[in-house]
């Protein structure tokens, strides 16, 4: 049985994919062996392939565990007993802050997803589906009680928003001039000016 654990407590399945990370965002998914990743992280094949069944599962977990920390987060936003701007404010600068904390696992995933396969592939447009409708319906709730204009549909608000969100990892830099949370409050900003009716 593998170990659970490094010397420093540090769990072998967060060795493995911060051993991933770093070489996918390196070195690019198609061009990081197995190998590679089970030296950098100090473990074996076998540990490898008891918690990942194959580099295809550690590509697919660097992204499913940054989306899984934005639904919560969006779940809490959307779930609060707060007025609509308020929370669709928050949810649309949460995720800024969120992807900016995590901008390796988002180039890696955007740069690396077709090297998914087909059935993974499709788990992961269904879990992003279900992300952008919770979002969008944070918009439609507020075009619907009149607080924003129904001028624009709200799956083309949801694109305009995420467009912008998926596209930090080509321009973001944690040593430019903004930090993530300026980004995140010019962005959500944004996307409230354009909802005003």
């Amino acid at each position: 049985m593998p170990r659970t654990t490094d010397g420093d407590g540090t769990p072998v399945p967060q060795r493995l994919l911060a051993a991933a990370t770093r070489l996918f965002a390196e070195r690019g998914y198609d061009r990081t062996s197995v190998q590679e990743i089970v030296e950098a992280a100090g473990v074996t094949k076998g540990a490898l392939y008891h918690y990942f069944g194959s580099k295809d599962d550690l590509l697919h977990e660097v992204y499913a565990r940054v989306l899984r920390v934005q639904q919560e987060r969006l779940d809490a936003f959307a779930g609060a007993d707060a007025p609509i701007e308020e929370r669709l404010r928050g949810a649309a600068a949460d995720v800024v802050v969120t992807t900016i904390d995590n901008l390796d696992d988002a180039m890696i995933f955007f740069r690396s997803m077709h090297h998914l396969s087909p059935e993974k592939n499709k788990q992961v447009r269904a879990e992003r589906r279900r992300y952008h409708e919770r979002f969008r319906a944070l918009i439609e709730e507020g075009q619907e009680s009149g607080v924003f204009s129904k001028a624009t549909p709200a799956d083309l608000v949801v694109d305009y928003h995420f467009g912008s969100v998926h596209h930090l990892s080509t321009w973001y830099s944690p040593n430019g001039p903004m930090p993530p949370q300026e980004v995140a409050d010019h962005l959500a900003d944004l996307l409230l000016r354009a909802l005003r009716p």
